[in-house]
């Protein structure tokens, strides 16, 4: 599937609410930093998710890597992150 980012975005709006979703992997789906950067509010609030795959076939850079850090800064539920393969460079 290649969701990009507005299905990325879709998905941040669920994972606000979702008291069930423990593992979630969106690997290959054309998700950029935009979509990264939805996710990654999710990840502020959402406290179920303990895996997130974004690895392989998405185009997340810095500015995406950067909002995900941020974000698990207060995250203490998710304890395995893969954004392998991606756009994110030495400065993310």
């Amino acid at each position: 599937n290649e969701i990009g980012d507005d299905g990325a975005k879709a998905i941040a709006e669920v994972l606000h609410d979702n008291t069930t979703l423990i593992d979630l992997n969106l690997s290959g789906d054309s998700i950029g930093d935009d979509g990264a950067k939805a996710i990654a509010e999710a990840l502020r609030v959402n406290t179920t998710l303990t895996t997130l795959t974004l690895g392989g076939g998405n185009e997340i850079g810095v500015d995406g890597a950067e909002g995900i850090a941020e974000a698990l800064r207060g995250n203490t539920t998710l304890i395995e992150l893969n954004l392998s393969n991606n756009e994110i460079g030495d400065d993310g």
